[in-house]
């Protein structure tokens, strides 16, 4: 099995730059923000945290493409990282601190590309989660002070936590009813919203999660800390790995039960 252990060094040394970056615009009351054709906002600190990691990976690993929500691909190398500067822009701008930074190498698999690397690094939670492939997810403030992460045990809907971002999305899909029936079988819902219900999955706090319209950016780092924390990460149509512009994350006991009510 390749070993990516120095890429997963230079996310975090990418995820330090961004922290920085982003940190020091967090709450300024001259933020610039500007509304996207998808009426989505992007603020100033969204584009220079992916100037940041783009410019580093230019000097550090020059044959690998680059995916930023920001400024879409660049360069044409197998090994592609995938960048969404700010996972929770919506928080930033609003002065809540729930939004991170996500990193993932991605490398030619089966049938397309697979996340081996992932970092989410939530600054301003003082929180980040990282894995790599075959080497287990962790939480903690370095590589050298952290705590390695295990999804949870709970196997019956009814005893589990089940976490969304809202319910507009399974409305405009047409499955707000699935998504309601769901709610009234489990044992508790929260709307944490956006890259922390994954994290949660992975730490075993909240058992399941999904998501009804997503982008790779926003599902390749959370995937892969899912899945090596003992998780299963697929769309709603069951396919594993984040490519289905759909998620549903699970501590893998829960997962075909999650997908009958919220599957295709």
């Amino acid at each position: 099995m390749a070993d990516f252990h120095d890429d997963l060094r230079l996310a975090h040394v990418l995820a330090d730059q961004a922290d920085a970056a982003t940190m020091a615009r967090f709450k300024a009351l001259d933020l610039k923000v500007e509304t996207k054709p998808d009426m989505t906002p992007v603020s100033e600190a969204d584009k220079a945290a992916e100037e940041l990691i783009r410019s580093a990976l230019r000097r550090s690993r020059p044959r690998d493409a680059v995916m930023g929500e920001e400024y879409g691909l660049e360069g044409v190398g197998p090994r592609r990282w995938v960048v969404d500067p700010i996972d929770g822009t919506k928080n930033y701008v609003r002065g809540v601190p729930v939004w991170a930074t996500l990193i993932s190498l991605m490398t030619p698999a089966e049938g397309g590309y697979e996340p081996v690397v992932g970092v989410v690094s939530a600054p301003a939670l003082g929180r980040r989660w990282w894995a790599a492939k075959g080497g287990g997810a962790y939480m903690g403030r370095s590589l050298s002070q952290a705590t390695r992460l295990k999804v949870s045990s709970v196997s019956e809907l009814g005893d589990a936590s089940f976490a969304y971002s809202s319910l507009t999305g399974w409305d405009e899909l047409g499955r707000l009813d699935s998504f309601l029936h769901l709610s009234r079988a489990v044992w508790r819902t929260r709307a944490y919203g956006d890259f922390w219900p994954y994290m949660m999955v992975a730490e075993g706090t909240v058992d399941a999660c999904a998501e009804p319209e997503l982008s790779i950016w926003d599902m390749a780092a959370p995937a892969i800390v899912v899945q090596e924390a003992g998780g299963r990460f697929t769309g709603l149509n069951g396919v594993p790995g984040p490519h289905s512009g759909n998620a549903a994350a699970s501590n893998g006991h829960l997962h075909d039960q999650l997908l009958g009510y919220l599957g295709d």
